[in-house]
């Protein structure tokens, strides 16, 4: 054979190309390989950093929402603490460590009149170290970023509401308390009356001072409640033997705070509280369009109804003993209130035990009895009802 017959042959022979395809070709192979394979870890560990990140904001905007961490502060370590942990399960408690310093939390406070909002933005990077055979295109790493943001919040719910204070002001209202004033002044008490004591040093507060500065707080917190007087209706009326001029039901607490301030500095006179319990009914009562209109007005679909009903004494009428069917009148009248759904609070202040046993028996429940035997505690006890009736509550928003 010539030697141009074998070169010839040679080029015709077609035996060697898959080996030579495939040299040519196995690089290109490896990489397309370790990029399909690195491209499912990264869809994977991206899917697993978001949720973590997802996770680790709304913890801690609902801790900020709910008290649970005290300040920014706690909630951005809350943060990063919970997105290190759950990516922890994911790629071992080491790995996950060096993401402390790649991972940051923002949060910002906005506070309205409703309440606060709280917006925590998580956001992380890591470098996902990819397989040898990508090394062949010349990538050794892939960074990966995500970010989340959550938003909780604190909605303030009250509940509208009417109420009515029916007020003993009869004399004892002017016996002396367990507190005292700067000065001198008369003092007066169940054993002197109508008589001061003596001793006119120290000053003792009265019964009636008492009541002004317990009233004061309850109207504070009503008003805290509804600054705007679109949730609050308040009426009055105080009561001796005789049932005093009424204040009728308004808006707001400026009307019963003023009536309730220019009550007599010594009261006189016995206790009936029959009248001023049927004021506060026909005011409250379910058939009232007048309560009702004046909520309706406001867009207020439905409201409470209560009433305050206070004594420090037992019902005498003009007498200084106890009158059963004074007492049985009243507990009538209450039975009324209550069975037309009208929550009563009662408040035995420094009251004798016919006194107790009657406002026990016309409170709505016992949670709702008062028996308050210092100023102090009746400060407290209409701090507490204020509360109770304005219902303030605190709703959680993500």
């Amino acid at each position: 054979m010539t030697p141009w017959q074998e070169i010839s042959r040679l080029l015709k022979d077609r035996s060697g190309n898959f080996g030579m395809m495939t040299a040519i070709l196995l690089p290109v192979l490896l990489g397309a390989g370790g990029v399909a394979l690195d491209l499912t870890n990264m869809m994977m560990s991206k899917t697993q950093m978001q949720e973590a990140a997802d996770s680790a904001a709304l913890a801690a905007s609902t801790a900020l929402a709910t008290g649970k961490a005290e300040d920014e502060t706690a909630a951005k370590k809350l943060a990063k603490d919970f997105f290190i942990a759950q990516m922890g399960n994911y790629m071992g408690s080491e790995a996950a460590s060096a993401l402390v310093s790649t991972t940051n939390v923002d949060i910002n406070t906005t506070t309205n009149g409703g309440g606060k909002t709280f917006e925590v933005a998580v956001g992380s990077t890591y470098n996902l170290a990819l397989t040898p055979l990508m090394g062949v295109l010349g990538y050794q790493t892939m960074n990966i970023a995500t970010s989340s943001i959550s938003t909780s919040g604190t909605k303030q719910e009250r509940s509208a509401l009417s109420m009515y204070l029916a007020l003993d002001r009869s004399g004892s209202m002017s016996f002396i308390t367990d507190q005292t004033k700067p000065g001198t002044c008369d003092n007066y008490t169940s054993g002197s009356w109508p008589q001061p004591i003596n001793s006119k040093d120290p000053c003792y507060v009265r019964k009636i001072e008492a009541l002004k500065a317990a009233a004061a707080v309850l109207f504070a917190t009503l008003q805290q409640a509804d600054p705007d007087k679109t949730l609050v209706r308040l009426g009055a009326t105080s009561y001796t033997d005789a049932t005093q001029d009424a204040r009728a039901m308004e808006w707001g607490v400026d009307g019963v705070a003023e009536y309730v301030n220019n009550l007599p500095s010594l009261p006189t006179g016995g206790t009936d509280a029959n009248g001023a319990l049927k004021d506060a009914f026909k005011a409250l009562k379910t058939k009232n369009d007048t309560e009702r209109n004046a909520h309706k007005d406001k867009k207020n679909d439905k409201f409470e109804r209560f009433i305050l009903l206070m004594t420090d004494g037992e019902m005498t009428g003009d007498s200084n003993k106890w009158n059963s069917g004074l007492d049985q009148s009243v507990r009538n009248k209450c039975e009324k209130a209550k069975d037309d759904g009208i929550t009563i609070f009662s408040v035995a202040f420094m009251a004798p035990e016919k006194g107790k046993e009657l406002l026990t028996y016309c409170a709505s429940g016992n949670e709702n009895y008062f028996q308050p035997n210092t100023m102090n505690d009746l400060v407290a006890a209409f701090e507490a009802i204020g509360k109770k009736a304005a219902k303030s509550a605190t709703r959680l928003t993500n």
